[in-house]
Parts: structure tokens; C-alpha cells; sequence
């Protein structure tokens, strides 16, 4: 069995959480809603250390990027670099991440 990579969250993955939470928040009007869902995408994303090739390949948007569906509405995009799987970004709520990958090539270099 190989052992787990470390898994890491790039400033723009970490900004997106950050969103994502007050998106929650602001639906919700609960901190502890939008606390349990953001830990809950960050429980997934140590997970996919135990499976780094299990998302799906997305070499058209990025070299290397793979994305995860999450929860029906939100999406993780990383990368595997030096046995670290690296969280590029984390989108919610149906954004159109691939249209933002295509506007910006170096978005998560």
C-alpha cells in the first residue's frame, strides 16, 4: 500500500475556503454551518493524499491539474508535485472554473 502524500493549500485555495465560508455564512446565517462545511472540504481535500491520481485529469485547462468533485457543488482542483498533492483552487457553487483556468493558463502555477 503506498503511504499518504501530504497534502498542502496554495494561497488561492486557501482564499477560496475563505470565500466559500463567508458564502455559507451568509446563506446560512450560522458560523457553525459554515465552520462544519468548510472543515468538512478540508477533511476531503487530506483525503485525496490517500488517492492522488483518484481525481479526474485535466491537462486541457493546466499540465497535471486533476479535479475532485465534492458535495454535488463545490470542486478541488490540484496538483501532485514532489510527492505533495498541492490544493490549486477550491470552487463552489457552480463557478465556471474551467472558463477561469482557460482566461488565466498560470492561475495555479
Amino acid at each position: 500500500m503506498m503511504r499518504p502524500l501530504s497534502v498542502v493549500l496554495r494561497e488561492e485555495a486557501a482564499s477560496d475556503l475563505s470565500e466559500i465560508y463567508d458564502y455559507v455564512y451568509r446563506a446560512s446565517l450560522d458560523p457553525l454551518t459554515a465552520e462544519r462545511f468548510t472543515t468538512r472540504i478540508l477533511d476531503f481535500c487530506e483525503t485525496i493524499g490517500t488517492m492522488p491520481r483518484g481525481g479526474r485529469p485535466r491537462d486541457d485547462l493546466l499540465a497535471g491539474l486533476r479535479t475532485f468533485p465534492f458535495e454535488r457543488r463545490t470542486v478541488i482542483a490540484y496538483r501532485v508535485v514532489d510527492d505533495v498533492v498541492e490544493i490549486t483552487n477550491i470552487f463552489h457553487g457552480g463557478r465556471d472554473f474551467e472558463a477561469l483556468y482557460r482566461q488565466a493558463p498560470g492561475k495555479a502555477d
